[in-house]
Protein backbone atom coordinates (compact mmCIF):
# COMPACT_ATOMS: atom_id res chain seq x y z
CA UNK A 1 0.00 0.00 0.00
CA UNK A 2 0.92 3.50 -0.39
CA UNK A 3 0.85 6.90 1.56
CA UNK A 4 -3.21 6.51 1.54
CA UNK A 5 -2.42 3.91 4.65
CA UNK A 6 -0.80 6.84 6.58
CA UNK A 7 -3.69 9.05 6.40
CA UNK A 8 -5.03 10.14 10.05
CA UNK A 9 -8.79 11.31 10.27
CA UNK A 10 -9.28 15.00 11.20
CA UNK A 11 -10.88 15.06 14.50
CA UNK A 12 -11.27 11.26 15.87
CA UNK A 13 -7.85 8.88 16.82
CA UNK A 14 -5.35 11.02 15.59
CA UNK A 15 -2.36 9.04 15.40
CA UNK A 16 -2.44 5.11 15.32
CA UNK A 17 -5.88 5.53 13.55
CA UNK A 18 -6.53 2.50 11.07
CA UNK A 19 -7.09 3.19 7.48
CA UNK A 20 -10.06 1.97 5.48
CA UNK A 21 -11.54 2.58 2.34
CA UNK A 22 -14.90 3.98 1.66
CA UNK A 23 -17.26 4.55 -1.61
CA UNK A 24 -19.55 7.47 -2.11
CA UNK A 25 -21.96 5.59 -4.56
CA UNK A 26 -24.08 8.15 -6.65
CA UNK A 27 -26.26 8.67 -9.53
CA UNK A 28 -27.84 10.98 -11.52
CA UNK A 29 -31.13 11.14 -10.18
CA UNK A 30 -34.69 12.96 -11.78
CA UNK A 31 -33.70 16.24 -9.30
CA UNK A 32 -29.73 15.58 -9.72
CA UNK A 33 -27.47 13.92 -7.95
CA UNK A 34 -28.56 10.83 -5.55
CA UNK A 35 -26.39 9.45 -3.00
CA UNK A 36 -26.60 5.81 -1.76
CA UNK A 37 -26.17 4.99 1.88
CA UNK A 38 -26.78 2.08 3.87
CA UNK A 39 -27.30 0.70 7.45
CA UNK A 40 -24.65 -0.12 9.47
CA UNK A 41 -25.12 -4.23 10.58
CA UNK A 42 -24.57 -3.39 14.23
CA UNK A 43 -26.88 -0.17 15.25
CA UNK A 44 -28.81 0.74 12.12
CA UNK A 45 -27.54 3.92 11.44
CA UNK A 46 -26.88 5.51 8.06
CA UNK A 47 -23.13 4.90 6.94
CA UNK A 48 -21.64 4.63 3.23
CA UNK A 49 -20.26 1.03 2.44
CA UNK A 50 -16.40 1.17 4.05
CA UNK A 51 -13.85 -1.49 4.60
CA UNK A 52 -10.62 -2.31 5.34
CA UNK A 53 -7.20 -2.79 3.12
CA UNK A 54 -7.18 -5.52 1.09
CA UNK A 55 -3.70 -7.29 -0.07
CA UNK A 56 -3.70 -6.62 -3.90
CA UNK A 57 -6.23 -4.04 -4.29
CA UNK A 58 -5.63 -0.15 -4.76
CA UNK A 59 -7.67 1.68 -2.23
CA UNK A 60 -10.33 2.26 -4.42
CA UNK A 61 -10.72 -0.82 -6.15
CA UNK A 62 -11.14 -2.00 -1.98
CA UNK A 63 -13.94 0.43 -1.48
CA UNK A 64 -15.41 -0.72 -4.80
CA UNK A 65 -15.43 -4.27 -3.22
CA UNK A 66 -17.00 -2.66 0.04
CA UNK A 67 -20.04 -1.39 -2.59
CA UNK A 68 -20.58 -4.66 -3.84
CA UNK A 69 -20.10 -6.79 -1.35
CA UNK A 70 -22.18 -4.04 1.31
CA UNK A 71 -24.75 -2.59 -0.83
CA UNK A 72 -24.75 -4.63 -4.11
CA UNK A 73 -23.25 -1.85 -6.44
CA UNK A 74 -21.59 -2.39 -10.01
CA UNK A 75 -19.94 0.86 -11.47
CA UNK A 76 -17.59 3.34 -12.35
CA UNK A 77 -14.99 4.01 -9.84
CA UNK A 78 -12.87 7.16 -9.76
CA UNK A 79 -9.36 6.36 -8.28
CA UNK A 80 -9.00 9.76 -6.78
CA UNK A 81 -10.21 10.30 -2.53
CA UNK A 82 -12.96 12.94 -2.10
CA UNK A 83 -11.54 13.30 1.60
CA UNK A 84 -11.21 11.35 4.56
CA UNK A 85 -12.99 11.42 7.94
CA UNK A 86 -12.77 9.32 11.45
CA UNK A 87 -14.31 7.78 13.89
CA UNK A 88 -14.50 4.94 16.30
CA UNK A 89 -15.27 1.32 15.26
CA UNK A 90 -16.81 -0.35 18.07
CA UNK A 91 -15.16 -3.99 18.25
CA UNK A 92 -17.21 -4.88 21.00
CA UNK A 93 -18.63 -3.45 24.87
CA UNK A 94 -15.09 -2.79 25.72
CA UNK A 95 -12.94 -1.85 22.89
CA UNK A 96 -13.01 0.56 19.91
CA UNK A 97 -10.56 1.23 17.50
CA UNK A 98 -9.95 4.66 16.08
CA UNK A 99 -10.50 4.70 12.29
CA UNK A 100 -9.61 6.80 9.30
CA UNK A 101 -11.77 6.58 6.02
CA UNK A 102 -10.33 7.57 2.84
CA UNK A 103 -13.73 7.94 0.42
CA UNK A 104 -14.20 7.48 -3.22
CA UNK A 105 -16.35 8.22 -5.50
CA UNK A 106 -18.41 5.17 -7.35
CA UNK A 107 -20.88 6.21 -9.78
CA UNK A 108 -23.79 3.62 -9.65
CA UNK A 109 -24.66 1.51 -13.09
CA UNK A 110 -26.16 -1.17 -11.34
CA UNK A 111 -27.95 -2.54 -8.24
CA UNK A 112 -28.29 -6.19 -7.59
CA UNK A 113 -30.88 -7.88 -6.24
CA UNK A 114 -28.86 -10.19 -4.96
CA UNK A 115 -25.11 -9.28 -2.85
CA UNK A 116 -23.10 -10.98 0.09
CA UNK A 117 -24.80 -8.62 2.84
CA UNK A 118 -28.47 -8.08 1.41
CA UNK A 119 -29.72 -9.94 4.80
CA UNK A 120 -27.81 -7.44 7.02
CA UNK A 121 -28.61 -4.05 5.39
CA UNK A 122 -30.98 -1.64 3.71
CA UNK A 123 -29.97 0.76 1.10
CA UNK A 124 -31.88 4.40 0.12
CA UNK A 125 -30.89 6.77 -2.29
CA UNK A 126 -30.88 10.55 -1.00
CA UNK A 127 -30.19 13.51 -2.02
CA UNK A 128 -26.53 14.67 -0.66
CA UNK A 129 -27.86 16.94 1.58
CA UNK A 130 -30.32 14.77 3.42
CA UNK A 131 -27.72 12.39 2.82
CA UNK A 132 -25.33 14.89 5.14
CA UNK A 133 -27.89 15.16 7.88
CA UNK A 134 -28.25 11.17 8.81
CA UNK A 135 -25.31 10.32 8.55
CA UNK A 136 -23.41 10.76 12.41
CA UNK A 137 -19.55 11.79 11.34
CA UNK A 138 -19.56 15.41 10.73
CA UNK A 139 -16.48 15.46 8.50
CA UNK A 140 -18.57 13.11 6.50
CA UNK A 141 -21.51 14.92 6.18
CA UNK A 142 -18.81 17.66 4.97
CA UNK A 143 -18.11 15.39 2.01
CA UNK A 144 -21.47 14.93 1.31
CA UNK A 145 -21.95 18.21 0.93
CA UNK A 146 -19.66 19.28 -1.03
CA UNK A 147 -19.45 16.28 -3.91
CA UNK A 148 -19.67 17.41 -7.30
CA UNK A 149 -19.57 14.57 -10.01
CA UNK A 150 -16.50 13.92 -11.74
CA UNK A 151 -16.38 14.21 -15.33
CA UNK A 152 -14.89 10.49 -15.91
CA UNK A 153 -13.95 7.28 -13.80
CA UNK A 154 -13.13 4.01 -14.69
CA UNK A 155 -14.63 0.92 -14.25
CA UNK A 156 -14.80 -0.74 -10.79
CA UNK A 157 -12.49 -4.30 -10.49
CA UNK A 158 -14.84 -5.38 -9.55
CA UNK A 159 -16.97 -8.68 -11.32
CA UNK A 160 -20.20 -8.47 -9.56
CA UNK A 161 -22.19 -11.60 -9.12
Amino acid sequence: MGRQDQIAPFSEGGVGAKIQYGALCWRQGPAGVEVLLITSRDTGRWVIPKGWPMPGLAPEAAAAQEAWEEAGVEGVMNPVSLGRYGYHKVLSAEAQVPCAVAVYGLRVVRLAEKFPEVKERRRQWFPPEVAADLVHEPELARILLRFVPPREGRPAPIAGE
